[in-house]
Parts: structure tokens; sequence; C-alpha cells
């Protein structure tokens, strides 16, 4: 789907620009016509007049009326979602109770108890209050507490979303780079489960724009130079197809596009592989007009028709027709070998399955009697809420949980009796075993799998028959939390886990409450509070705990003073001699100019360089403040960046490199090619000779007629380091060249 056009600047009359409005608002009620019943004009032009007149002196960062934003997430609700007149109501709405003065009492009496609650849910996700980590996956609970009471909500979120993402522009770097990591890292998954497969695609390529802008602007260039011979090829490809089905009186459309821009990356990243070798850049896409009972057989038929004319991938066949995915997904896909040795993806869907393919949840309700779609949803939306019920207050594991368990792709496995099950993808038999009952969960031993015995940890997959074997002598050890993926199963194992350790938490309270008579201390809060600052340890759970398994030494109490009855920590405390952070840098790093840190009064702060991307002066990175750390600089393609952006956005600092040609940094180059007489000569000739570039280590290995070397070198930039890469490319038989992240040492 095509983005939105650059929006216009705006200088523009008071005149001009409420007829930019009156054109946006007629353009919604167009959009809403066929819906419109008796009187929901009038409600919805109340909600347009009440929310123009609340923000009305108010402006985006491009300048625009702010009005123009809730006009705009209406017109995806209805014309994107295809939501009704009132989701346009609450669209239009969703942002007064927070914004204005406009509160939700107000918005009860004009316009109802449901819509009131529909902005209330919308107003509770928008106010993230960035205090710590643990915060901002609270306020994903509450997406998640209202998507389970209306879906609603969280559609109207996701086109809110949309259209901050069509309009990022004009906001600052900083910001961009925290917005899209959010987005691709939990709103274009939750887009994906609700079944809007176009909002999700448009909302990872709008994030790729901004997180990864150069790759992006190169995908979108190879494509669109390929785009004339693509056509030519779909066209091609599509002749035959379209013969054989118009002779078999078929009443269908075909059409043929590409693969969106961050699929294709993905893929040449997964795979290794640069964009000429992405072998399917394009799909085709069938959709028949068949009525219900027979859209099934009908697929199938075409199926058959394009299977006789080309030759299919026997392992890429996606049956989503007998199997519907969890948020109602049905299709057929195969992937099949068409002219000139290439691979084409082929989408076989009917009218209505279409309809639910891009409108997702919306078009659900409108088949209504597909009644075991509808309760696949609802099973989903019950795991979510027996999740969110849990009581457990370790919120920060929860968005990375919720990811894993709610947003991955689902499998299908079979009970012994035969009952289907849906499980995220990278399921255990452990999970399995939880998703049953937690009882079994608990004292799960092993599982048969199609009949074969396996661990707790073994990996099921779609079509898999499960069965659980269980001990009474069993219990969940720390370990299980390695392989437990669903967010159920790693709750109900920290819980069990944590009234294990109460049981020897609470000998170690007897020990310490002796300890502390015995030393003339009062058995109070304070006096525990010192000991726990003392051991560095976070809770008097941990700190009765550690007691009782002899981890901490209860000697070190005659270290303390005793004024009265209260403990004094002595000073200095020991155990909190720590190295200061610049010992992490090497003597050449320890300069102080070459990283601009803004918003600090000096440039003097010392910082250290994440092992997990290694960044050299010229990449795009941002500062992220560590705890007990201090600063830490990441690479903004880092593979913990999205996750790092998303979940901690308070503690980001906006950092850039300033030019210091003084200071040399170690970073890896990958090769491949042919193993050629003479090629490792080559090679080190054009770093060390010709680029006098400083090698650290070379390793070299070679087999079959093919050898991959692995060189860390010493940079001063990432200019230094572009280049290399473009000379080494150059040279005959060399087939790849790649940057790989330094380990440690």
């Amino acid at each position: 789907m095509e983005t939105v056009a650059a929006l216009p600047k705006y200088n523009l009359t008071e005149e001009q620009e409420k007829r930019l409005i009156l054109r946006e608002y007629r353009a919604l009620l167009r959009s809403l016509k066929p819906k419109l019943k008796a009187g929901d004009k009038e409600h919805v032009r109340d909600a347009f007049e009440l929310a123009a007149e609340a923000h009305k002196t108010m402006r985006r960062k491009s300048g625009e009326p702010y009005i123009l934003h809730p006009l705009a997430v209406s017109r995806i609700c209805v014309e994107e979602i295809g939501l009704g007149v009132r989701s346009t109501i609450c669209a239009l709405l969703h942002d007064v109770v927070e914004d204005t003065d406009i509160s939700l009492d107000d918005i009860e009496r004009d316009f109802g108890s449901e819509i009131a609650r529909i902005v209330d849910g919308l107003t509770k996700i928008s106010n993230v209050i960035d205090v710590n980590g643990s915060q901002q996956a609270e306020n994903f609970k509450k997406i998640l507490l209202t998507l389970t009471d209306d879906p609603r909500v969280i559609l109207i979120k996701l086109a809110d979303r949309l259209h901050n993402m069509r309009t990022l522009d004009s906001m600052k770097r900083d910001k961009q780079l925290k917005v899209s990591s959010e987005t691709v890292y939990v709103f274009a998954p939750l887009a994906h489960r609700m079944g809007l497969y176009n909002i999700k695609t448009e909302l990872e390529d709008l994030a790729m724009k901004y997180l990864e802008p150069e790759e992006y602007r190169e995908i979108a260039r190879k494509l669109a130079e390929t785009k004339r011979e693509r056509s030519r090829y779909i066209n091609e490809f599509i002749k035959p197809l379209r013969e054989n089905m118009e002779r078999a009186d078929f009443d269908f459309e075909i059409h043929g596009r590409p693969k969106s821009i961050h699929s294709i990356w993905t893929k040449m990243r997964k795979k290794g592989v640069s964009f000429e070798e992405v072998y399917d850049l394009f799909a085709i896409r069938i959709i028949i007009n068949s009525p219900p009972e027979q859209e099934k057989a009908d697929c199938w038929k075409v199926y058959s028709m394009i299977t006789d004319e080309y030759s299919p991938s026997p392992e890429r066949l996606r049956d989503w027709l007998s199997n519907p995915k969890s948020n109602g997904y049905e299709a057929l896909h195969t992937t099949v070998m068409g002219p000139q040795g290439k691979w084409v993806e082929i989408q076989i869907r009917s009218k209505r399955m279409n309809e639910i393919a891009e409108k997702g949840l919306a078009a659900h309700w409108k088949y209504k009697e597909g009644a075991s779609d509808e309760s696949r949803f609802d099973k989903w939306f019950q795991q979510i809420r027996e999740v969110l019920n849990m009581e457990d207050n370790d919120s920060i594991n929860f968005l990375q949980d919720f990811k894993m368990s709610f947003l991955a792709e689902e499998i299908y496995v079979y009970t012994p009796k035969g009952d289907v099950k849906m499980m995220p993808i990278g399921s255990t038999a452990l999970d399995f075993a939880f998703s049953i009952h937690s009882a079994i969960g608990e004292q799960c031993i092993g599982a048969k799998v199609n009949h074969k015995l396996v661990p707790i940890s073994h990996k099921l997959r779609s079509g898999d028959q499960v069965e659980i074997i269980t001990s009474s002598k069993q219990h969940p050890t720390e370990d299980w939390l390695n392989f437990a993926v669903t967010a159920k199963a790693k709750s109900k194992i920290k819980d069990s886990l944590k009234d294990e350790k109460r049981k020897i938490a609470d000998e170690g309270k007897y020990i310490i409450q002796k300890k502390l008579e015995n030393f003339g201390a009062a058995y109070n809060q304070h006096n525990i509070d010192a000991l726990m600052t003392f051991y560095k340890l976070s809770s008097s759970l941990d700190l009765y705990y550690q007691a009782a398994v002899k981890n901490i030494d209860l000697k070190e109490l005659k270290e303390f003073q005793l004024l009265g009855d209260r403990l004094e920590p002595p000073k200095p405390v020991k155990p909190l001699v720590e190295s200061r952070p610049e010992s992490n840098l090497s003597p050449a790093q320890r300069k102080d100019t070459e990283l601009i840190i803004f918003g600090e009064s000096s440039d003097k702060i010392v910082y250290t360089l994440a092992n997990c991307c290694k960044p050299i002066p010229g990449d795009d990175v941002f500062g992220f403040v560590t705890t007990g750390k201090g600063l830490t600089i990441h690479r903004t393609n880092c593979p913990n960046a999205t996750r790092l952006l998303s979940s901690y956005g308070h503690r980001v600092v906006k950092t850039k490199w300033a030019k210091n040609k003084e200071i040399s940094f170690l970073t890896g180059i990958r090769i491949v090619g042919i193993d050629d007489v003479g090629v490792i000569n080559k090679i080190t000739n054009l770093i060390s000779g010709e680029l006098r570039i400083n090698i650290n280590a070379l390793t070299v290995e070679a087999k079959e007629g093919l050898f991959e070397g692995s060189i860390k070198v010493y940079v001063h930039d990432k200019e230094e380091l572009d280049d290399a890469v473009r000379r080494l490319k150059q040279l005959s038989g060399i087939h790849s060249v790649d940057r790989f992240d330094t380990e440690n040492g």
C-alpha cells in the first residue's frame, strides 16, 4: 500500500484551512454513507464539531490544524479497517479527553456509555508516563485489557498509529526512532494478529524508512528500476492461468503485487542474500467469487489448475482453508516455479476470505455465521485475559512474553483425543502441558509426540499429536523458564518457584531475626532495609532467601554500628566498591570529543560502546542509560535497538559522532568467495597496502572450492569501513563482503 503524500507546507490562510477541514470531513461522510442509519449523520456531525472546537487552538508538529489528525484516523477506520459509525465517533473524539478540557462525563452525557468506554480505553493507552521500564509494560497491559473488553479500542489505536507513522517526517530524529521502534515491536505484530495485513505491512515499511533509511531507499530504488520487467513477467505468468480459469467459467480477478520492502529486507537478512537473489519478489493473488458452500472446493480446483501449468514446491504449500488462523485468515498459498526459473508465490482466496484478510476483525463481525472462526478469536482473547489476570508483579518481562505468546504465528497441535489446540510457534511440550492445566504443567516429566517419547523441552510442530506424561514427584525448576514460550507457562513456573523460594526464605527470616536480636538490634523495617542496601539485594524476600541458603555471611553484622536498636551501615560500604565505568574503555577510546551528547552541559561524559553491536564513528547511534553502567552507545540497527527504544524510551539519549581521526575502532569484515590461488594475498595487499588499514586478526576457512574469511581491522569511522567493503567487492572471485560485530577480546 502506498503511503500518503507528504503534507503541504502550512502557510494557508484561515479561510483555506477551513475549506481543507471541510473537504476532509465530507470525504469521511462519503466513505461512511453505506453504513449510515437514521440519526447517525447528526451524531457524527456532533462529534466532529465537538472535536473541532476542542482542538481549535492546537497544531501538529507539521503546522497543520490538529483536527485533521482525528479526521484522518476516522477515515482509516472506515476505509481501511471497515469500521462503522460508532467507531468513527470514537476516532473523532480519541484525543479530546487527553488533550483538552472536555471530560469523559461530558462524552458520556452527549454520546452514551459505549462511546465513553471506548474513548476511555483510548485515553488510557495514550497516557504513557515514562517513569521506568515497567511503567511502559504496565501501559501495554492496559492496552490489552481494553482490547479484551472491546477490540474496537485497539483497531482505532492502530489507525491512530498508522496516521502518526504516515506523518512522522515532521518529528525530530530521536522521536522518529522511538515511535518507529515501538511500531515494529508491538503495533505491527498486533495489526497482524488482528488480521489487518495491509496495515501491518505499511507500518513495517514506514518504521523501516526511519530505522534503516539507507537499506529502505536502496530496496525502493531497485523495486522502481525493475518495475517494468516485473510487470512484463507477471503478465506472462498470469496469461495461461487466466485462460484456463475463463474456460472453466470461474468469476475471478487475478493480479500481481511486489512484496513489501520490509519483507524483502527481512528475507535478505535471514537468508544472507542480495536483492537480486530474493526469489519471490512478487506474489500473485487470485480472488474467486464463489458461494460460501462452494468456496473451499473452488479454491482447490484453482490450485489444481495452477499445478497443471507450473511445478509447485511441495514444502511451500500452506493450507489455511482447512485450519484458518485464529484471526480468521483463510487462504491457500503455494509457491510454483514460473518461466525463466523464478519462484512465484500464489495466494488463492474467495471474495469473503479476501475481505477478512484485508479488514481483519471488522469484517469478521459482518460474517457472523462463521461461528467456528468467531470462537477462535474468542479463544485467543480468553487466553490473553487469563494471563492478564495472573498475579505477576514483574511486568517488565510481560511485553516480551506477550509478543512471544500472542503476537507470534501459531501452530495447531492435537490432544490424544483429537481436539485441536492453537499454540504460538516455537512452543514446547511443556507449554502444551500448561495450556491443558497448570497442575499438569507443574507435574510434567515428558511427553509422547506422535507416539514417540520426547523431553519437556521438545519443540512442537503443526499437526503434532501430544500426550503429556506426569509424575506427582515433579516440581518446576529455574531452567524450565528457558524452554517455556507461552506467557501462561512462564507465569505459572515463576509463581511455583516463588512459593518454593518463600518456604526457604521463611527459614532465613528466622535466622536474621535471631542474629539481629543477639546483636542487640531490633527486627524492624529500617534494619532490614539497611541489610538489603549493604548486601545489594532488591527485596526482603531475596535477603531472607540468601541468608537461608548461606549465600551471604551474617558475620559481617559486627561491622555495623548500633545507634540504640538501629543499625547504621559501615562506611565505606564494602560491596559497593566498584570499578569506575571508565575502565570499560580502552585508552584510545577515552578521548572525550568523539561523541556529541545532546542536552548535556558537558561533553566529557563517560560512555561505553555496546558489545551487542560495536558502533564505530559514522554509524547512526543512540545513547542508552543503563542501570549501574552509565551511558551505553548502540547502533540504531542493533539487534536489541527496537526492544530498548520501545520498552525504555525515556532512557534514550540523543547522540551523534563528531569527527576525530586519531581514534581507531575494532570491527570485522566477513568475505566469501571462490578459493583461488593468491586470493588471500590480494585481500591483504588491498587492506594493509593500498588502504593502509591495520589488521588485528585474520582467519580463513576453505572447503569445496569456496573460502570464508573473517578479518578484524582497526578503522577510524564508518566511511573508511564502507570504502574498504566497496573496494573488496571489486576484487575478482569475491562473492560477498559484509561487516560483522567483533566479539570481545
